[in-house]
C-alpha cells in the first residue's frame, strides 16, 4: 500500500522557515531582556552573543535552502551543456562577461526552451520546413485554433506555404477523419465558380446534362479550403456569406436548401482590407472570414530557415547534389520575392546544372549571384566544419547589416531582427571592427 505524501510549495515552506527563525529570535531576546529587568544582571554580552549566533544560524539556513533549491538546477545545466546539440555561444559570452548565476540560468533555460520548441515543430509539422522563432509562433497558433471550428483566414505573399498551413490545420483538427476539399478561386472561370462551389441541377444551364454536387456538399463533415479568396467575384461572395451564416445553400438551378456541416479555411495573397476600402470585397464577408487570422511571413523575414529549406529541396531534387558554403551564402542574402516556391525552383534548377554534384554560385541565376552587397566573398576552406561555415555566413550577414545601417548597431539589430545586446555579443565574438565600417560608409 502506497503511503500518501504531503507536498508543500516552496512559496509556503521557505517563508515559514525564516518567519519561524525570526519569531524564535524575538522570543529569546524578550526573555533575556526580561531576565535583566528582574535580576539586574548584566546581559549585554549574552545579547551580543545571541545576536551573532542568530545571524550565523540564519545565514546557514539560507545557505542550506539555496543549496537544496539550486542543486537540481545546476545538475540539469551540467547535463544540458554536455549535449552535442546544445548551443554554447551565448553561454560562453555570459561567462566572458562574468554574468551572475541568475543570468546564466536564464540563458540556459531560454536555449533549452528553444531546442524543445524546435523539436516539437519538427515532430508535429514534418511537412513544413521551418524552425525559426516566427514559424514556431505560427505552429503554436495552429495548435490553438485547429481543434476548434473557428473560420481561419490565412494571409501572406505568394509562395509562403499557405496551402501547407491549411493542410496542417486540417490534420490537427477534430475533422481530420472527414474530407478535405480544396478550391482555387482564381483558377476557375467566373461563370463556373458558383457551379463548382454549390453544384448544379440537371438542365440548370447549357451543358448541365446531369446533376453535380458542389465542393461545399462534398466537404460535408470535413473542411474546405477556399484558396485565393480575394479574387472571388462579388456576386459569389454574397452567396458564400450565406453559407457562413446559415450553413446552407441551393445548387445552381435548384430550389431545395442543402444544409452542410463544414469548417471553412480561406487564404489569399491580397490585402483584403484594401480591397474592402476599394469596394472589391464585401466588408461583412471579410469580418466573417477574419475570425482567426494567420499571417505567414515572407522568406526574407525568416532567413534562418533558408539552409534547412535548401537542404530539404536538394534531397528531393531531380538530381542529387550538395550546396557549397558560398552558394548557400548567396541564397541567404537574396530577397526571394517568390518566397519558398522560388527557392525550391532555384534549387532544383541548380541541382540539374551542377556537373560534379555540388551547387556553386555559377549554377545560380544571375539575380541571386549578385545578392550579397558590400561584402568580400572570402572562400571558406573545404575542410571547414559546418559550424565554421555557418559562423562565416553569420559574420558576413552582420557586416552587411552594419554596412546598410552606416555602422549604427541599433539599426543593424533591427535589420537582422535581433536584440541590440545579441548583436553586440556577435560583433565581439567575430572581432568585427564597427569603427572601420562607419568610416567606410
Amino acid at each position: 500500500m502506497q503511503k500518501s505524501r504531503f507536498q508543500i510549495s516552496l512559496y509556503v515552506l521557505i517563508p515559514i522557515i525564516f518567519s519561524g527563525i525570526t519569531v524564535f529570535a524575538v522570543i529569546v531576546t524578550y526573555q533575556l531582556v526580561d531576565f535583566y529587568q528582574k535580576y539586574q544582571v548584566d546581559t549585554a554580552w549574552m545579547l551580543r552573543t545571541w545576536g551573532i549566533g542568530i545571524a550565523l544560524f540564519t545565514f546557514l539556513c539560507a545557505l542550506l535552502v539555496t543549496w537544496i533549491i539550486l542543486r537540481p538546477i545546476k545538475k540539469f545545466i551540467r547535463d544540458a551543456e554536455n549535449l552535442p546539440a546544445f548551443p554554447k555561444s551565448q553561454l560562453q559570452s555570459a561567462v566572458d562577461q562574468k554574468a551572475d548565476d541568475i543570468s546564466q540560468f536564464n540563458i540556459i533555460f531560454e536555449q533549452v526552451t528553444s531546442l524543445l520548441s524546435k523539436v516539437e515543430a519538427r515532430e508535429l509539422f514534418p511537412e513544413i520546413i521551418g524552425q525559426s522563432k516566427v514559424m514556431r509562433g505560427i505552429f503554436s497558433q495552429i495548435l490553438k485554433v485547429a481543434p476548434t471550428d473557428a473560420t481561419v483566414l490565412i494571409t501572406g505573399e505568394s509562395g509562403t506555404g499557405k496551402e501547407l498551413v491549411a493542410q496542417s490545420l486540417y490534420q490537427h483538427s477534430l475533422r481530420k477523419e472527414g474530407p478535405f476539399i480544396k478550391l482555387n478561386c482564381v483558377a476557375i472561370p467566373e461563370g463556373l465558380l458558383e457551379s463548382e462551389l454549390f453544384g448544379h441541377e440537371k438542365g440548370a444551364f447549357t451543358g448541365a446534362t446531369t446533376q453535380k454536387r458542389g465542393k461545399f456538399e462534398l466537404a460535408h463533415g470535413g473542411t474546405i479550403l477556399l484558396d485565393e479568396i480575394g479574387d472571388m467575384p462579388l456576386a459569389t461572395q454574397a452567396k458564400l456569406l450565406r453559407v457562413l451564416q446559415e450553413k446552407e445553400f441551393e445548387r445552381v438551378g435548384g430550389t431545395k436548401p442543402i444544409r452542410v456541416d463544414i469548417r471553412i479555411i480561406a487564404s489569399t495573397n491580397k490585402n483584403l482590407v484594401k480591397l474592402v476600402q476599394e469596394g472589391k470585397f464585401r466588408e461583412d464577408l471579410f469580418y466573417r472570414l477574419n475570425v482567426f487570422a494567420l499571417h505567414l511571413p515572407p522568406l526574407r523575414e525568416r532567413r534562418e530557415d533558408i539552409p534547412s529549406l535548401a537542404q530539404g529541396f536538394v534531397e528531393t531534387a531531380p538530381k542529387s547534389a550538395e550546396i557549397s558554403s558560398s552558394a548557400l551564402q548567396l541564397l541567404m542574402g537574396f530577397q526571394w520575392p517568390g518566397n519558398v516556391r522560388e527557392l525550391k525552383n532555384v534549387i532544383e534548377r541548380a541541382a540539374v546544372m551542377a556537373e560534379e554534384g555540388v551547387i556553386e554560385p555559377q549554377h545560380l541565376p544571375a539575380q541571386i549571384s549578385g545578392g550579397l552587397v558590400g561584402q568580400a566573398m572570402q572562400e571558406v576552406p573545404e575542410q571547414a566544419s559546418l559550424d565554421d561555415r555557418m559562423a562565416e555566413i553569420e559574420k558576413r550577414f552582420i557586416i552587411d547589416a552594419l554596412t546598410r545601417a552606416d555602422g549604427v548597431q541599433v539599426k543593424a539589430a533591427q535589420i537582422l531582427g535581433i536584440k541590440e545586446r545579441s548583436l553586440w555579443h556577435r560583433v565581439k565574438k567575430y572581432n568585427i571592427d564597427v569603427t572601420t565600417i562607419k568610416k567606410s560608409t
